[in-house]
């Protein structure tokens, strides 16, 4: 928890956290608090649920993604919607097991119910075996792919009206600056905009930093598996990270700066419709879709 030396919360109890950007003192009751509060706000402002939604929620069993169970699940109580559980298991030996077990003890404990979709069923690939076939091989990409193509199938399969995601304001800012760096204004663009051919995609904690997100997890008692993928390291996200973490502890407030400038944006050209891909029907931005072109470079 930050260094608060002995400070006070504005209601008066001991401190646990300070907001730098802000110069505000929180204890764990008014953190969590303002927590729930931007969660609610942002998916009131986003207008991002509906009475009698049936919502699948992406679990890996990571901080994140169990918060935002979590919230969700509290959420519920307000607002009659129907919540699913859904873990994407990419076929990672001694990281994603680890991980979903701590998602099943969560989901059991809460009493919602809980979807397992894996690549070895869905592509027949696992990311362990791709590893193993070509150690040079950019997982990341792949796993991103498959990732994504899946988790909207496991949302059509659950019958859910929207798909909500545990990214935070950390990773919105990561994302805005990666593309910016590939020059893809193609991809800003679908940051902004979602296809109406995928299940709506939702992210109730888009303006929650991640520090707050780890605090609200070890304040609330929420289990969660801090493990990293063994594939993950000298990735081009892990790099624009430990950037972006750097300039926020130089100039607090790089982070949501950089959203609230990306937001402020017009839109940039003209977005392609996206167009079934011939191979498996998944929403395409050409004839076929990445995970296919995937699929066949994997087969070639």
């Amino acid at each position: 928890m930050e260094n608060t030396q002995s400070a006070s919360c504005k209601c008066g109890r001991e401190a646990v956290y300070f907001r730098v950007q802000e110069g505000v003192h929180y204890c764990p009751a008014c953190l969590s608090r303002q927590t729930e509060r931007q969660f609610e706000k942002t998916v009131s402002k986003g207008k991002m649920l509906e009475k009698n939604d049936t919502v699948a929620v992406g679990v890996s069993g990571g901080k994140d993604s169990m918060v935002l169970l979590h919230l969700m699940k509290k959420l519920s109580e307000k607002l009659p919607i129907k919540l699913v559980a859904v873990t994407i298991d990419e076929g990672i030996d001694g990281y994603r097991d680890r991980s979903m077990a701590k998602v099943n003890e969560f989901v059991k404990a809460m009493d919602i119910e809980h979807r397992i979709f894996s690549f070895e069923n869905e592509f027949d690939v696992t990311i362990d075996n791709l590893v193993k076939n070509d150690p040079s091989i950019k997982s990341c990409t792949y796993c991103g792919v498959f990732r994504r193509t899946l988790l909207n199938k496991a949302a059509r399969e659950v019958s859910a009206t929207k798909l909500a995601v545990g990214h935070n304001l950390d990773d919105e800012a990561q994302s805005v600056l990666m593309n910016v760096m590939r020059g893809d204004v193609t991809r800003m663009a679908r940051l902004a905009k979602t296809s109406e051919h995928f299940v709506r995609r939702i992210k109730p904690m888009k303006n929650i930093p991640e520090k707050e997100i780890v605090a609200y997890a070890i304040l609330n008692n929420i289990p969660y598996f801090d493990g990293e993928c063994p594939n993950s390291f000298n990735n081009a996200r892990r790099d624009v990270q430990g950037m972006l973490n750097e300039m926020e502890q130089k100039y607090p407030g790089t982070k949501s700066n950089i959203i609230s400038f990306y937001r402020k944006l017009p839109t940039i050209g003209t977005e392609s419709v996206p167009v079934k891909c011939t191979r498996c029907g998944e929403p395409a931005a050409h004839e076929i879709c990445k995970a296919c072109e995937l699929l066949e470079k994997i087969k070639t």
